[in-house]
């Protein structure tokens, strides 16, 4: 016997996954709150059938009507999944019986009483193939039927059901099981059936399924009938299901976050050597890449049951994740999805397969706007790579926010730029615009008349104090040092990353409120106490604003959804004093050409200034907002050296 009829459901409380439909029906049963008429629909194979079979065993069972059938009565053993049947419930295929003289026919049956049951059943499947005709004959008795008649509708097409039939009927949606839902189910069965079966499989079947618990079942049964040892191996399941092996598409993944187009196509010409369907690998890369996606927005997505896959293929799906950004891993789902169509009735599939891999590899041959944010995406990437490693923390540390654009407008020498400068011609140096001597080439500029400490190229640092010089006011003793903050709790990021991530924080805020967002300029993250993050704002009357309780609400949904964390927000009014701001505020590092950094507080604002920057953030709530393919370009010419971008490119 095949397995869906074998462990077909017998009560409701077997029923798996349809929780939503017969807790009601149970609590009608049981309360007696029965209807005439009831319209079960869904997709195919999720219990339809099923549960009218035991919605009729329950209201015909002598001790009910009742949601748990005694099992033993004579109605009970005949409505069993595999019994006899009863001449009271009649179940017709309209499919095959869906004219109207079949319903006449129906009907005029319908009128006579059960002979050794409470009701007389009427459970009629594939109901939507009743003609018009068929329903207007059965409408009469279906508004007003005797007493001793009940009818099951069961379609998978309710919205093709007469809607004067179905007002009249009880609608219960069925839906298809989650593969979270599933899988316990398929262990149960093999495990009753005392077959071992590899892990990696089920997901295979779970996918073959569709998530119909009788189509899975089905594909289950044909790999148990041809288990070798009553042992069902991943080899002969992919080989039956023609599923495309998962290390043809880890290799064909890897390719694409390496820019290897060898390897790229090389997995597809093993593709085709194995056999495979170019349109079924299609299909499974993209189904990869959406769970990438997942993975990325969802860290936890395994456990919630979101992502279905063994463990060591878990694993290497983090990390991936975690070489492919975002916005290339949209763009390479928009890409597959749109080759999937092309390939539909193609006779060439394995040409197009080839060319969906060339159009993957190069985002400049698409105009879309997916297209433009992976290259922006490479761009920032690659700035994130070029900063040394010893300079990332005071870089990211003198950020407040503000895009990449500002870090490239003074990019900083590198230690092979510092080798090469001695061999250049040596030219004049303008003095720098502000106080603190910045550090200048050796072999540009004429030695000082007094000895000075040799200041290294590859690091900026300021150098010591020079030679006393003029007699000056004898310097007050220095403020004793504030006490260092809290470190935050294990496991969540410090004050760095924080400063790091600022700018996807300041995005989350206008989303919410673009009034926020505004208050926000000129606010530099201080440190992180505990679950508290401590911001400071030059102006005092914008921090006394930012600590109202819908502000810090905003700010701290942006957190939770930028960074993962539940955080409450405090803002102080002044410039920090903490080491971490003076060392932000160091020359050199993310300092522009005008001397204003971008990681440093700017100056406090006059009383006129604070009016006008409420004013403003009270006026940026109702301003429109702009393109976002404007401000991509824009970010584009800055990073490219102002070079004029076609927008069609």
């Amino acid at each position: 016997m095949a397995l869906y009829r074998k462990y077909r459901p017998a009560t409701f409380g077997e029923v798996v996954g349809q929780e939503h439909v017969t807790e009601p029906l149970s609590t009608a049963l049981s309360s007696g709150r029965i209807n005439h008429a009831y319209l079960f629909s869904g997709p195919r194979g999720c219990g339809k059938t099923s549960s009218a079979r035991i919605l009729a065993r329950s209201l015909n069972c002598e001790q009910g009507p009742t949601p748990t059938p005694c099992g033993v009565c004579d109605s009970c053993v005949a409505l069993a999944p595999n019994g006899p049947g009863n001449v009271d419930v009649v179940e017709l295929d309209a499919a095959s019986h869906g004219g109207v003289d079949d319903t006449r026919e129906l009907r005029d049956r319908a009128f006579y009483a059960p002979a050794q049951s409470r009701y007389r059943i009427f459970i009629i499947d594939e109901a939507h193939m009743v003609t018009t005709a068929g329903f207007n004959a059965l409408l009469k008795i279906v508004e007003e039927p005797p007493e001793h008649l009940i009818f099951v509708f069961a379609t998978t097409e309710p919205e093709k059901v007469l809607p004067t039939i179905r007002s009249r009927t009880h609608h219960y949606p069925f839906r298809l099981l989650a593969p979270k839902t599933m899988r316990p189910l398929l262990e149960r069965i093999c495990a009753q059936e005392n077959v071992t079966v590899d892990d990696a499989v089920y997901p295979l079947v779970i996918r073959a399924g569709g998530g119909s618990p009788r189509d899975t079942l089905s594909v289950l049964d044909q790999l148990l009938a041809g288990a070798d040892d009553s042992r069902v191996a991943y080899s002969r399941a992919l080989a039956l299901l023609g599923a495309t092996d998962l290390a043809l598409i880890d290799d064909s993944v890897d390719a694409l976050a390496a820019g290897d187009a060898a390897a790229l196509f090389g997995a597809v010409e093993s593709l085709i050597d194995a056999g495979h369907d170019p349109r079924r690998f299609a299909i499974d890369l993209l189904e990869r890449f959406r769970d990438l996606i997942v993975l990325q927005a969802v860290p936890d997505a395994a456990a919630r049951g979101v992502v279905d896959a063994p463990d060591d293929v878990l694993e290497r799906m983090r990390s991936q994740a975690e070489r492919l950004g975002t916005a290339t891993l949209a763009r390479y789902a928009e890409v597959v999805h749109a080759g999937l169509g092309e390939m539909r009735g193609a006779t060439a599939p394995r040409l197009l397969l080839e060319v969906v891999c060339a159009r993957l590899l190069l985002p400049s041959a698409s105009d879309t706007e997916a297209a433009l944010l992976q290259r922006i995406e490479r761009l920032e990437t690659r700035l994130d790579v070029s900063i040394p490693a010893d300079e990332a923390a005071p870089r990211a540390a003198a950020s407040t926010g503000k895009s990449f654009v500002r870090r490239s407008q003074a990019p900083e020498p590198t230690p092979v730029a510092a080798a090469e400068e001695p061999k250049a011609p040596a030219q004049p140096v303008q003095p720098a615009p502000v106080p603190p001597p910045a550090a200048v080439p050796r072999a540009e500029v004429p030695p000082p008349p007094a000895p000075a400490p040799r200041v290294e190229p590859p690091r900026v640092e300021a150098p010591p104090a020079p030679e006393p010089a003029p007699p000056a006011p004898e310097p007050s003793p220095p403020p004793p040092a504030a006490p260092s903050p809290p470190p935050p709790a294990a496991g969540q990021p410090d004050a760095g990353a924080v400063r790091s991530m600022w700018t996807t924080v300041r995005e989350k805020v206008r989303e919410r409120r673009r009034t926020t967002d505004v208050m926000l300029d000129g606010a530099i993250v201080v440190a992180v106490e505990n679950d508290t993050l401590v911001l400071s704002h030059v102006s005092a009357p914008l921090a006394k604003r930012l600590n109202e309780a819908n502000n810090v609400e905003i700010i701290r949904d942006a957190l939770k959804d930028a960074l993962g964390v539940n955080w409450s927000v405090r803002c102080e009014a002044g410039s920090p004093t903490a080491p971490a701001a003076a060392e932000r505020s160091r020359p050199g590092l993310g300092e522009r050409s005008d001397g204003r950094g971008t990681g440093a507080a700017p100056p406090p604002p006059e009383e006129d200034d604070e009016e006008s920057m409420l004013a403003e953030a009270e006026q940026a709530e109702t301003a429109p907002r702009r393109d976002p393919e404007e401000v991509a370009i824009e970010l584009l010419q800055n990073e490219l050296g102002a070079r004029p971008i076609d927008p069609a490119r």
